[in-house]
Parts: structure tokens; sequence; C-alpha cells
């Protein structure tokens, strides 16, 4: 859980390792990516808070396969993609939309971040970023739709934010990115402080969300494909000399892919 200015954000586990970020005061809750209704609907009736608005970053069924039971119960207004198939949409929106939830008194900034998806989005605002599956704590998402100039883009685009930001993305994989992360920069000592503190997060049953901008920006490979470190490991990896960032990118996705 973490407290913003007038309201917290609380994670909502679904199925094997998703997040259905709930943000929330005393009365309304709005929630993003709900792939399962069950988890929303429990924690709203045990907190007895009405739901007040629903928020999509993709098309993917782990992130929006709760949406139809819960608009079967209130209607709100549920915003995503344009231009991606989420039939339950009332409220398409692109770069350059906002999102308001009077209730909440929060305002969003929607972010076009293609490369997961084609059309895949983020909500900024309240020195929050809620990402889907684009960023993720010590990594990024797969090429499902988009290429690699896309998403090498899209993140350079998250990354620009300020280091503050606190990053909710989709999944809990944090363990896991880090343990490629480190095999990409071995000599990364920030990575070996994150490795241990994430760990004991994970023992003691945390979320190891919300990461920070700058904390990716100090560990996650895929925001640093212009280090030293970095470049080399592509390289080794490629056989060949990376002509620049984005093929940088590429190559560590690949690797990661198979990792």
């Amino acid at each position: 859980m973490s407290d913003t200015d007038g309201f917290e954000v609380v994670p909502l586990p679904a199925f094997r390792d998703n997040y259905i970020w709930t943000l929330r005061n005393r009365s309304y809750a709005a929630v993003v990516d709900p792939g399962d209704a069950q988890p929303v609907l429990d924690y709203l009736q045990r907190e007895r808070l009405e739901l007040c608005a629903i928020l999509a970053t993709h098309h993917h069924p782990d992130h929006v396969g709760g949406i139809a039971d819960l608009l079967a119960r209130r209607a709100v207004p549920v915003y995503g993609p344009r231009g991606e198939p989420i039939a339950t949409l009332t409220h398409p929106v692109h770069e350059g939309d906002e999102v308001e939830i009077p209730q909440l008194g929060l305002r969003l900034r929607v972010l076009d971040i293609p490369g997961h998806t084609r059309a895949h989005i983020a909500y900024y605002g309240a020195n929050s970023l809620f990402c889907g599956d684009t960023l993720f704590a010590c990594g990024c998402g797969r090429l499902f739709e988009g290429t690699a100039q896309q998403m090498a883009a899209s993140l350079a685009k998250l990354a620009a934010l300020p280091d503050a930001t606190l990053v909710y993305s989709g999944h809990e994989y944090t363990l896991a990115n880090i343990e490629f992360a480190r095999a990409v920069e071995p000599a990364n000592q920030e990575l070996a402080a994150r490795a241990a503190s994430e760990a004991q997060k994970r023992e003691r049953a945390q979320a190891t969300l919300p990461s920070t901008i700058g904390r990716e920006k100090q560990t996650n490979p895929f925001l640093r494909c212009t280090q030293a470190a970095v470049i080399a490991a592509a390289d080794k990896y490629l056989g060949t000399r990376a002509a620049d960032p984005v093929q940088v990118f590429a190559a560590i996705r690949q690797w990661k892919n198979n990792f």
C-alpha cells in the first residue's frame, strides 16, 4: 500500500502474479487492469467502498477479463486504449487525453506506450504511473504486437518522467527480472543491493511495487541501453557490435525471452 495526495493505492493480487491496482479514499475506489472481478468485489465489500471508475492499459484478458462482471454490478466509466479490441470501454483514450476521477480528486494524463501491444497506454498523475505490461521492476514487457523501436521509444518516454515517480506495473515479476538484469550487469552495485532488498520483501509476502523511475534508471537494463556495460553484454550476446541503442534493446529483449 502506498499513500498519495488524498488517496491510497492498494495492490489486489490476481491469478498467479497480476496486480489489480486499486486507488481509494474512504468512500470510493477506482481499479486499474481488473483481469478478475472477484478480488475487486471482495475488497469493495470488505472495505465498504463504491466503485467509481475502471482503467485499462491494454487488451490482454488478464487485464480486462473482469470488467464485464464489475459493470454488471455497477455502471461506471471504463477508460482504455483507443485502437485495441476491448468491448467494455466507454471512454477510449490516447495520448493527450486526460482521465478525471472526481470522487478521488484525481486527474491522470494518458501516455501512448506501444510495444507490448499495438496501442498500450499508461496513466500518469499525482506522482504515479500505471504502466501495465510495458515497464516492470527491472524489466519490460514482451513484444507481442509492437516493434523493438516502438518499445524502446515507449520506455524512453517513461524514463523521462521525474525520478520520484512511483511505478505501478501489472505483474510481480521483480525477482526473476533482477536475476536476468544481474546477468546483463553483474558489476552493478545498485542492482546487487536491490536484489537483497526485494528478496526480503517477497519473503515477507510483500509486493515489490511500486518502484520509482529513478530506481529503474539505475537497475533496469532495458532503460540502460546507452550504458557501456549493457552495450557490451548485448554485443557478446549478438556476437557482433550493436549498431545503436535500439539494437542493444532488441538484443537483450531477445536474450530475456530465452533466459
